[in-house]
């Protein structure tokens, strides 16, 4: 047990550095994932269980007779453990003290055990003397797994080159172009093509005063843009992490100053230009009850579409609090899974559906972008550079009961 102890305190405070080590070599998407934790966690996790059939042994013996209430007691302490674990992980030691000292702390909390083992020969002062100060040297001096950090994001700004890039668990999220103080127009500077998309057909779509709900606040470039083009306009950015917001407010220019000088709280404040929600997108659509001219779901996790935002339900209630068009962004291969299970729901509900996608990646994937309405959508006269109309394959729409096999 001592031996499964202190094993499990390294392979715990190691693992920040794998992880980082298996990102860098390029391991991406499900595979990459799998192997990931398979090297990663998998270790790990098989030395924190071998001291569980001796505690159960230990506990049966403590208590003869009553074997079974024995056993009950050491499962049940086992499962409070571990929801309890997640609980302190997820929501507590992750946002306050990052992965690196998180993982460290856990491998602390396994040799923290060892005096307390009885019946062992004792092992070798050594190698425990070695653990205690590897865990606490990984702790207090290893390279923090993200710049910023969450119980659900892991930023990074890459502020090197012509732009000022908001990274989020490996996936470029947002970017503002810097302007010279001498060609300063005071408009954000859309670093990204798929926004300048979204931007060129809500600019030709919408009217001076829209008022448009984004669903994923990413990097807040599109709303800044809109709220500095128009000055009538209004928008509400529904963001799930409230770190995206503050990282924004404190490493992106443009989007950061319009976010001080216009943001608000919708549910405190009353009105103002741009609301600013931290809440899931879903809860968000099914509790509102503001109307909304045009909307833009481009909400992400982990490079992905949640799972629970791409179905017939919620774009349905999307119909009955938005009166204009619908806007979607997402990632995928060419006539991919998730794009024609999105292009089946859009065109099961709207009249007019207008797909675009972009250049291709050396994974063979691109962002694939839906404008959908009841009304004509004119055709834009310059499309982005890289970027082409295209057609998607029919297939069956999502739902809540039979969804997108994604990030939920």
């Amino acid at each position: 047990m001592r031996n499964a102890l202190i094993a499990t305190a390294v392979l715990m405070a190691v693992s920040p550095t794998l992880l980082g080590a298996f990102h860098a070599s390029g391991a991406r998407g499900t595979w990459g994932m799998i192997v990931t934790v398979f090297f990663v966690f998998f270790p790990a996790s098989s030395a924190v269980t071998l001291p569980s059939p001796l505690l159960a042994k230990l506990a049966i013996e403590a208590r003869p007779g009553r074997e079974g209430s024995s056993l009950g007691i050491v499962m049940a302490a086992g499962s409070v453990g571990a929801i309890f674990g997640a609980i302190l992980a997820g929501f507590v030691a992750l946002p306050l003290i990052g992965s690196t000292l998180t993982f460290a702390a856990c491998g602390a909390a396994a040799l923290l055990c060892l005096p307390f083992l009885r019946g062992e020969k004792p092992g070798n002062k050594a190698i425990t003397a070695a653990a205690v100060v590897f865990v606490a040297f990984v702790g207090f001096a290893g390279t923090p797994a993200c710049q910023f950090e969450s119980g659900l994001s892991c930023l990074y700004i890459d502020k090197r080159g012509p732009e000022v890039r908001l990274v989020s668990d490996g996936t470029l999220q947002a970017s503002e172009r810097r302007v010279p103080a001498s060609q300063d127009d005071m408009t954000v500077g859309l670093g990204l093509s798929y926004t300048e998309w979204l931007w060129a057909r809500m600019d030709q779509d919408l009217g001076p005063n829209a008022t448009v709900l984004f669903v994923g606040g990413g990097g807040y470039t599109l709303p800044t843009k809109l709220l500095e083009s128009r000055p009538e306009a209004r928008a509400v950015a529904v963001e799930i992490d409230p770190l995206v917001t503050d990282v924004v407010r404190a490493h992106m220019p443009r989007a950061g100053a319009m976010i001080a000088r216009t943001g608000y709280d919708p549910f405190r404040e009353g009105e103002g230009r741009l609301g600013l929600v931290h809440q899931d997108g879903r809860v968000y659509l099914d509790e509102t009850r503001q109307k909304f001219d045009a909307v833009v779901m481009d909400a992400f996790s982990s490079g992905s579409v949640p799972a629970h935002l791409v179905t017939v339900e919620t774009f349905a209630r999307l119909r009955d609090i938005v009166e204009g068009p619908v806007y979607v962004n997402l990632i995928d291969t060419e006539d991919g899974p998730l794009a024609r299970g999105v292009h089946a729901i859009l065109r099961s509900l709207f009249a007019r559906v207008e797909i675009a996608e972009g250049a291709w990646s050396d994974r063979s994937r691109a962002n694939i972008l839906f404008a959908a309405s009841d009304k004509p959508l004119a055709p834009l006269d310059n499309l982005p550079k890289g970027y082409r109309t295209t057609q998607i394959s029919e297939s069956r729409a999502f739902t809540d009961d039979r969804g997108w096999v994604g990030h939920r």
